[in-house]
């Protein structure tokens, strides 16, 4: 299954679970905007419940879940081992790409919907929606897709987060500003257009065009919307990268260094 589809293609797919994984950083709830209109049938996956731990210093804002949490999770809102996924947000995919990541990398059917929630021309429902309880099966990470903090170094390292963010202009939530040295700004929310499609593929290969290099890494504030960058080089047929899990928000509460400034290899 390819990692993104439209929703021309799940109007032929009724068999797929629709997730809503709407998460927002300024506060307000996910939880709460998917119940107040989402799409028909969607269930809600809560990202800081099921598809993280509890933030640390030493982690991050965001570390990985334990296998167990997150099949858990999937297999109460009635998502088992054989279930196709389709997931979506209103911001991009950003949000969203961590649970069809986790997903494919276990070896689970699952794209990102484009478009997401604004660009469903649909009708929405309110409430919830309940599925029977289902199986799903917790599975190890496999370790060959991440990469830790103290082997950053010397890869080829692609930034997710907003350019303003990277160069250190502002930082509204990690210890300090700035980023890894030697890491590459490509935010991923300029990898779709005004609709929240994702962009033609010939812009997306000029974006990526310098990604040749394997192994390389994704990461962003806290290793969520890093998984978008990692499903648009899936999407293209590059060389499959690593999550650095604990990403900006573990690095910065270190006294490790730190670089601020452009550095981009496109004007996106």
């Amino acid at each position: 299954m390819r990692p993104f589809v439209d929703p021309e293609w799940l109007s032929d797919h009724p068999e797929a679970v629709l997730v809503d994984v709407r998460s927002y950083l300024d506060g307000r709830s996910g939880r709460e905007a998917y119940e107040r209109g989402h799409l028909p049938g969607a269930v809600f996956v809560d990202l800081g419940q099921v598809l993280a731990a509890a933030p640390t210093a030493e982690l991050g804002r965001h570390p990985l879940p334990t296998p167990d949490v997150f099949a858990a999770g999937l297999s109460e809102v009635g998502i088992g081992d054989d279930d196709l996924v389709v997931a979506y947000d209103d911001d991009s995919g950003a949000m969203a790409s961590r649970l069809v990541w986790l997903l494919r990398i276990t070896g689970h059917e699952a794209a990102l919907l484009e478009g997401g929630y604004a660009g469903w021309h649909g009708r929405r429902e309110p409430g919830v929606t309940l599925r029977p309880a289902a199986t799903f099966t917790a599975t190890p990470w496999p370790g060959d897709r991440f990469v830790e903090m103290d082997d950053l170094l010397g890869l080829a390292v692609l930034d997710a987060r907003p350019p303003e963010r990277f160069r250190g202009d502002v930082e509204p939530m990690d210890a300090r500003p700035g980023h890894v040295p030697g890491a590459i700004s490509l935010s991923c929310r300029a990898n779709v257009g005004p609709d929240g499609r994702l962009l033609p593929v010939p812009e997306l290969r000029r974006r990526l065009a310098p990604l040749t290099t394997d192994p390389w890494v994704s990461m962003c504030g806290s290793g969520v919307t890093a998984c978008h960058t990692l499903l648009v080089a899936e999407h293209l047929g590059l060389p499959a990268g690593r999550l650095y899990p604990g990403s900006w928000s573990q690095w910065a509460a270190t006294d490790r260094p730190a670089e601020i400034g452009e550095q981009s290899w496109t004007s996106s």
